[in-house]
């Protein structure tokens, strides 16, 4: 493996020739390079190439100004923290007359960053110059009275970068060169600003140095060998991460590395990140992640969104699932909530599991509490306060602390702090300081905050693939590269310059032209093609199926002389896997005995045995879901609360006529509507059709009644021993008519074809017929009444329900003593019976081998 790559060996020589030169003596000479992952790189090669004698101080400048005296950040100087800059951005266009317009914080504080480099570069001295020069270019072809706002903001970003101050400004006194007999200033593919005046700034005692020892130029030719270059054309960005992945692989096992991974695609970098770690690759990630995607950072998002008034039930379960003082007592809550499809957790309180249950009422209570603590308004000092006593009530401090993304989660909050002093005291000065911030508001600073802030976890002692941008690639060592989402959308020759400025502005303000940052791409692109081996892959196609076409930097590279004209080989390699026959399961029952049974248990077991092993027995039943649509269903449910309300009040009042007990049954229908909070947009359908229903099923009820037949009960439990097993259901509805008869009724709100398939063969009719069979009469008459939206209410009776119910006892009978002596449950459901089958993927139906 080499020692250093190429530029930076011919840097330790120029280095050597210049203290050399000007007489300056390496223990006293400071050099400051481009980026903290060459420090370690320089110290190494240095010492072998120098093995005796000092070697020179190689720093960072961000690491040389941290050994110096502390800058003290004040209130209105530019902090490069999104999130706080963009409350001062606030309080700057509020005090420009601009408060309506804080939209455009964001911008401005963007702007002012963007701004910040050129205005640290000019020095405390030089800075009011810079900002007159600034005040004028910062006008130049912004007469246009569409770009007022735009020209606004930008005025309000150099004033503002004027008055702040900079950590680089300790270094434009007089003193801060006293240790050192010279200063080597190496920049990288990007120039410095701030270093090019530190040169003009130091004078003789300063000098620049370039890692790659010339400036990136637009047009520079590619001056390479082609015959290390591979390209992968992928079918898609699944593909391309496998290929990614296999590449690397590949590379690792024949010794390359370490291995360069460069990709501007970040989904794509997880992807094959977590690839390489399955297959135990040590890997040093520099691009790190977004503190947003942590599971610390998503923990507190959640405990925000939670303590928003209108939160889902989800949302907040989802929260307070994930905080250990609550965790383990939430479950019996969320099995109630659930069961009941309690959609809003503001309807939690008065759902009747709850108002049953003490234990589940505590629970809501201290849930309340907390997001209690979580609304209102304050200043943003007292919503840090308020969250980390929220934190430490949840019981996540502590994990947090202990977690690296946590810590860093914290410490970016500001909810931790190594100087507390030194906050407060910024805080006490800061323009937005007594500025009240609402939940909403607060939520975006915190998510502002994890986005803009990256957690890099810890590095390997050796790392065999090292993630990092194409930029930083300069004057490594690396084996070979990986470069990864090289087509026309991520990898654009010309990238489109950032912010908000023109190329007259950009010009004016001394910021790099769009020219320049293609060639700044350019020269990285053509410093990662000279590694040994480099695999180049792009998608063919994207997320939606359209076509994607190469980078044009590929495709030109696919058309110099030398290059290869044919795509590589796929670099996965196959494995065989010896087929496995997947057979029908047939359980038996035996040992898991039955002592009751339900109407749709036993139309269960008689649709399909492995359904009623797997639901019935086993117990195994899909999560109800909570944010469900209303929808035929409820319908079903709110029809059944109505009636049951309307006929036990019409057995209090005696009322006849159709405009009493239609005002009557209105009644009923608001009421029920009203305890079960259905919301008002989603039960709307429902409701426009239901005066078609009250006509309809009112103009039955009076035909029923002249029949003869009185309302006896309604949702009535019963149970009722058959054999060795409990039948136990709910009738919907009895009557009673002359002479003693006795008449179940089941109400359907389904289409009426399919209540009359339901009676054409009595003995298939297992509801009706069960409901029967849990009445102890022996002569009985049954009906389902379909109560339908267009063709009013339509009585189906099933005339042969004794005959239906003798055979359903005989058949219980039967089953139960079969399933007793260990009778095979085999997966016999066919048609719609697995179409909507919650066993489906139990029985694994869809990959059983032929016969």
């Amino acid at each position: 493996m080499a020692l250093w790559s190429a530029p930076g060996i011919g840097l330790v020589h120029r280095l050597q020739a210049w203290m050399t030169q000007s007489g300056a003596h390496p223990g006293r000479t400071l050099v400051l390079l481009p980026y903290a992952q060459l420090l370690p790189l320089a110290r190494r090669v240095w010492s072998d190439l120098h093995p005796q004698g000092f070697s020179p101080r190689f720093e960072t400048t961000s690491n040389w100004l941290a050994s110096m005296s502390a800058r003290r950040l004040q209130a209105t100087d530019i902090s490069q923290d999104m999130a706080l800059d963009t409350l001062t951005a606030q309080q700057l266009l509020a005090q420009a007359g601009m408060g309506a317009e804080s939209s455009l914080a964001g911008l401005l504080a963007e702007a002012a960053q963007q701004l910040a480099p050129w205005a640290a570069a000019a020095g405390p001295q030089g800075r009011g110059e810079w900002a007159s020069q600034a005040r004028a270019g910062v006008s130049a072809g912004m007469e246009s009275q569409a770009l007022a706002w735009e020209a606004r903001v930008a005025r309000i970003a150099v004033e503002w970068a004027a008055v702040s101050s900079y950590s680089t400004d300790v270094l434009f006194d007089s003193d801060a060169l006293e240790p050192w007999d010279a200063v080597a200033l190496v920049q990288g593919l990007v120039s410095d600003p701030v270093s090019t005046a530190l040169k003009a700034h130091w004078g003789s005692k300063a000098e620049l140095f370039r890692l790659d020892s010339q400036e990136p130029e637009v047009g520079a030719a590619l001056k390479l060998e082609l015959d290390h270059l591979h390209f992968h054309a992928c079918a898609d960005a699944e593909d391309e991460a496998q290929r990614a992945a296999a590449c690397a692989i590949a590379h690792v096992a024949a010794d390359r590395y370490p291995l360069a991974l460069v990709s501007s695609d970040r989904a794509l970098t997880r992807r094959v990140r977590a690839m390489l770690e399955s297959a135990g690759i040590a890997m040093r990630d520099e691009n790190g992640w977004k503190l947003s995607t942590s599971r610390a950072g998503a923990a507190l998002m959640a405990l925000l969104r939670a303590a928003v008034w209108n939160a889902s039930t989800d949302a907040v379960l989802n929260a307070f699932k994930q905080a250990p003082a609550f965790a383990a007592d939430l479950q019996a809550l969320e099995q109630a909530l659930r069961k009941e499809q309690v959609r809003d957790w503001r309807h939690v309180s008065g759902c009747k599991p709850v108002k049953d249950s003490e234990a589940l009422r505590a629970m809501c209570v201290r849930i309340d509490q907390v997001r209690t603590e979580l609304s209102g308004s304050r200043p943003l000092p007292v919503w840090l306060a308020r969250m980390q006593a929220v934190l430490q009530t949840c019981g996540w401090w502590e994990p947090l602390q202990a977690d690296e993304a946590g810590a860093m989660a914290l410490g970016a909050l500001q909810l931790t702090q190594p100087e507390p002093q030194v906050w407060a005291d910024y805080v006490d000065a800061a323009l937005w300081a007594g500025t009240r911030m609402d939940l909403s508001a607060f939520s975006s600073w915190v998510n502002q905050v994890l986005e803009a802030h990256s957690f890099q976890p810890a590095y390997p002692d050796e790392e065999q693939v090292v993630i990092l941008p194409m930029s930083q690639m300069l004057a490594r060592p690396f084996a070979a590269v990986v470069l990864a989402g090289c087509d026309e959308v991520r990898l654009n020759p010309s990238p489109e310059p950032s912010g908000i400025w023109t190329p007259a502005q950009r010009a004016a303000l001394g910021m790099p032209s769009r020219k320049e940052l293609e060639a700044r791409l350019r020269a990285s692109w053509r410093q990662a093609l000279q590694a040994p081996a480099v695999e180049v892959l792009w998608r063919s196609s994207d997320d939606t199926g359209e076509h994607i076409a190469a980078s044009p930097l590929v495709q030109w590279l696919r058309l110099q002389p030398g290059a290869q004209e044919a795509l590589a080989s796929d670099p996965r390699t196959s494995r065989q896997v010896m087929p496995a026959p997947v057979l029908p399961p047939t359980p038996h029952g035996d040992r898991l005995s039955v002592r009751q049974l339900s109407a749709s248990a036993y139309e269960d077991l008689r649709t399909c045995p492995y359904r009623f092993f797997a639901l019935r027995q086993l117990g195994l039943k899909t999560v109800d879901e909570l944010e469900s649509d209303v929808d035929k269903r409820d319908f079903g449910l709110w029809l059944h609360a109505v009636l049951q309300e309307f006929h036990t009040a019409l057995q209090t009042e005696s009322l006849s006529g159709l405009e009493p007990r239609s005002t009557l049954l209105e009644a009923c229908a608001n009421s029920v509507t009203a305890s079960m909070g259905l919301p008002d947009g989603e039960f709307l359908p429902f409701a426009a059709a239901w005066p078609h229903v009250r006509d309809g099923y009112l103009q039955w009820l009076e035909k029923h009644e002249a029949q003869g037949w009185t309302y006896a009960s309604g949702e009535t439990a019963h149970t009722q021993t058959v054999g060795s097993v409990m039948l136990m259901g709910r009738i919907d509805r009895t009557d009673t008519g002359t002479g003693g008869a006795v008449m179940v009724l089941d109400y359907k709100t389904e289409p009426a074809a399919k209540t009359k398939e339901r009676v054409k063969n009595p003995l298939e009719d297992t509801q009706i017929a069960f409901y029967a069979a849990l009445l102890p009469h022996d002569t009985l008459q049954a009906a389902y009444i379909n109560v339908g939206e267009r063709d009013g209410t339509v009585p189906v009776e099933q005339k042969d329900i004794v005959l239906a119910r003798d055979a359903l006892v005989e058949g219980i009978i039967s089953d139960m003593a079969r399933l007793a002596a260990g009778e095979p449950l085999p997966a016999l459901g066919d048609g719609v019976a697995c179409d909507y089958c919650q066993a489906r993927g139990l029985c694994r139906k869809d990959f059983w081998s032929a016969p």
